[in-house]
């Protein structure tokens, strides 16, 4: 990397993380959920016919001949934040970065051999530099973790869905794999936050950027306490209806909604895990291969019951309650949907005394 790569870097200092493997940032939920996805039925023998088929050429020329290729002579400002966050996050070779005319704020990392950077003018023109620094960690820590392949398949599903949505069973097996994937999906995208995090190194330019995706270019109008507030309320409120309809809201999605990406944003970088990291202790790629796979799966575990533990969500609650043989789940049922106690008359409660 030339010494010129960084003259758009801010005077203040940055870490930099030597050898730093994805294991570090990556959510559990992303790692259990990968694992999960090439554990589904078929999706292996599905996904390396489709690795032969996909037209990545096709998408390279494509990005190549309609749209901009960023460099020192265009956008050198993205340049110099995409080298300086493969440099953050010690990824060796920097990905192709595009920018291509769309309104709508949205940036995305895709290809099967190598991964490609696509950001839109939409994100350019509503993000400030510190903000966008953040978006462009984001995407290159897609790259680091190999995201790029599985969402290049998930693209190219999604559009083949809506192809053969004239054959029931064709349609049908597709879109269980583009749901398996969307899920997944998800998942990583909470990974690539922390990855972005760890790149802009400010948490206040992390939380006005998801701010401004929601609620467009208004942050004199915005309050990121208020912000958080509301995925503490969406979290909690309501019963079990509530909770599927969440569910039911966030299925056709591939990202979390943003007020959650934001708490969980906030959370992480309030943990020891974080500042662990900062500190300069963390995974190193050239562990990568003496990884347990057992131990992930345990992590996964555990991150996955300790969610449920701390859980405000009406259904999440109910399973705790379930998972920890707490009796009556006829009773608990009926108290989620109704709002009711259901403890009056159980055995040691307040009910009145049997007599001898």
């Amino acid at each position: 990397m030339t010494d010129g790569s960084h003259e758009n870097v801010p005077s203040r200092q940055r870490r930099r993380f030597p050898g730093l493997s994805s294991r570090a940032y990556e959510h559990p939920a992303d790692r259990s959920a990968l694992v999960a996805l090439r554990k589904l039925s078929g999706f292996d023998t599905v996904f390396k016919a489709l690795s032969g088929l996909l037209p990545e050429r096709s998408l390279r020329l494509l990005f190549l001949s309609d749209s901009v290729r960023v460099g020192d002579a265009q956008f050198a400002h993205l340049n110099g934040m995409l080298r300086d966050a493969c440099y953050i996050l010690d990824l060796e070779k920097v990905p192709a970065m595009y920018v291509t005319q769309d309104p709508k704020p949205n940036a995305m990392c895709i290809g099967l051999d190598e991964p490609i950077i696509v950001v839109t003018t939409g994100l350019i023109e509503l993000l400030d530099e510190e903000e966008m620094r953040a978006v462009v960690g984001h995407e290159v820590g897609h790259a680091l973790s190999g995201h790029a392949v599985y969402r290049t398949v998930l693209l190219f599903l999604t559009n083949l869905a809506l192809k053969v949505a004239w054959i029931p069973l064709g349609n049908v097996a597709i879109m269980a794999i583009v749901t398996a994937l969307r899920e997944w999906f998800r998942k990583s995208e909470l990974s690539a936050d922390r990855a972005g995090l760890l790149v802009g190194q400010d948490l206040r330019a992390s939380m006005r950027g998801l701010m401004k995706i929601a609620g467009g270019n208004h942050l004199h109008e915005m309050n990121v306490d208020a912000f958080l507030e509301q995925a503490e309320e969406y979290e909690a409120g309501g019963d079990l209806r509530d909770s599927v309809l969440k569910i039911l809201n966030v299925l056709p999605r591939s990202h979390p909604f943003t007020t959650v990406r934001a708490a969980e944003l906030k959370k992480w970088a309030e943990s020891r895990d974080y500042q662990r990291i900062m500190d300069g202790h963390y995974p190193r790629r050239s562990e990568d291969k003496d990884t347990s796979v057992t131990d992930s799966f345990r992590e996964s575990a555990s991150h996955y019951a300790e969610s449920v533990r701390g859980s405000k969500d009406p259904l999440m609650k109910l399973v705790g309650d379930i998972a920890g043989g707490a009796g009556d789940l006829g009773g608990k049922l009926r108290d989620r949907f109704t709002g009711g106690s259901g403890g009056t008359g159980r055995p040691g409660g307040d009910g009145p005394a049997a007599s001898d």
